[in-house]
């Protein structure tokens, strides 16, 4: 932004990377250290303890892994699968596409249940291909829990009972890129075998950690797991959290600092008051959508994301300028619509380090940018839906009662 500067601060509302607090900015704010001394591993230590209380479990093992989302799907599937390993995997937008492309060109078999863009995984096909594979061939779900092209949440709770039910083996492997943090997630709850997430999103961070943790059986795949890893090989890890070094590599020590800060403010808040924020900013910005006369990409209530909210547009306009307009008049940052929707849809991104006010500005941005390019909305109309909402429904902040 300082090569293209504006007055005031850029109102950041992709869903994904978000807004990063001052104490983070204040803890990532300091020289390198020797990460081999004795300071390093006793941060990673509590590190490590802290990150399992956000994938809530008690048995897995977490990796802080210097990488994106998508190394951290790699990491997920590479340690636990081998090549030509059948697995079962839910096309139902942008980034579930992308990870079906990585598991294909990983060499396993993956059988894709598709979807249209706005709705959630289909679990009934789910259902009845576990229930036919009585010779345990599927060895892995992948499913993709907060689908950000389409503001889709999947129902994890479902996928655990259906493989119950049947009592099927295969792991459940999960990307939490941008729900973990932020809406609920139960890891050992709901049977998650891999899961994992990205600094950007929920956390609040800057890009550059993939954060992985495994369940005892993901472990246990990987000990005879025969994809090739040497990066992302959890192997390395283990030998160096038994030594008590930790890194097997140099890691970031910014966003080690980062993420402890992060973490301290999760807990100063509460994790169940955290996502309950997120609910509200997310029942909010739907409100505003329906006060505007626009409809939601999500087809069903059942699936709507509490993290954000694709916003689909009367066909006489192109979503794509409303993004660009957004950010060169008002400083206004929304997210685009990609591959099958693109230019159908804006996507408002309510998740990370963000409040009741921070949004309400936002909605009043997007009703100037929707008059600015022809659609007849009602100055006031989604922001006062929102409001009231809001007023009724925010409590005290929790560091102030």
């Amino acid at each position: 932004m300082d090569y293209v500067n504006g007055p005031g601060r850029n109102h950041l509302f992709v869903p994904g990377p978000v807004n990063i607090p001052e104490q983070v900015l204040r803890a990532m704010n300091r020289n390198n250290e020797d990460y081999r001394s004795p300071a390093i591993p006793a941060m990673t230590k509590t590190l490590l303890e802290d990150v399992k209380k956000i994938f809530k479990t008690t048995s897995g093992t977490p990796f802080l892994i210097p990488t994106t989302g998508t190394g951290a799907w790699e990491s997920a599937l590479t340690n636990t699968l081998s090549p030509g390993d059948k697995i079962i995997s839910f096309l139902i937008g942008q980034f579930s596409l992308l990870w079906i492309d990585q598991q294909k060109r990983l060499n396993f078999d993956v059988d894709v249940v598709e979807s249209d863009w706005g709705q959630g995984a289909n679990l009934e096909v789910l259902a009845s291909k576990i229930a036919a594979d009585k010779s345990h061939t599927i060895k892995a779900i992948c499913i993709v829990h907060n689908e950000t092209a389409t503001g889709v949440t999947n129902n994890l709770a479902t996928v655990r009972k259906i493989l119950d039910h049947y009592q099927h083996p295969a792991l459940f492997l999960v990307d939490g890129v941008s729900s973990i943090c932020a809406l609920d997630f139960r890891m050992d709850e709901w049977g998650v075998d891999v899961a994992l997430t990205g600094s950007q999103k929920a956390l609040s961070l800057p890009t550059g950690l993939g954060i992985v943790c495994a369940s005892p059986k993901a472990l246990e795949a990987s000990k005879t797991a025969k994809s090739v890893r040497v990066f992302f090989d959890w192997s390395d890890y283990l030998k160096f959290y038994k030594l008590g070094t930790y890194w097997p590599y140099t890691p970031s020590i910014q966003l080690l600092y980062g993420l402890r800060a992060a973490l301290d403010l999760l807990f100063e808040e509460g994790p169940e008051n955290v996502i309950a924020r997120h609910a509200r900013l997310g029942k909010a910005t739907r409100l505003a959508v329906e006060a505007w006369g626009l409809k939601n990409c999500t087809q069903k209530e059942e699936w709507f994301s509490d993290t954000v909210t694709a916003v689909v547009v009367p066909p006489y306009i192109d979503s794509t300028e409303i993004v660009k307009r957004a950010w060169k008049r008002y400083n206004l940052s929304l997210g685009l619509g990609l591959n099958k929707v693109a230019g159908k849809v804006f996507r408002i991104g309510h998740l990370g380090n963000l409040n009741e006010l921070q949004l309400l500005g936002c909605l009043a941005g997007v009703e100037m940018v929707l008059k600015d390019i022809g659609y007849p909305v009602k100055f006031g109309s989604g922001v006062a839906a929102a409001s009231a909402f809001l007023q009724n429904s925010t409590p005290l902040i929790p560091s102030r009662i």
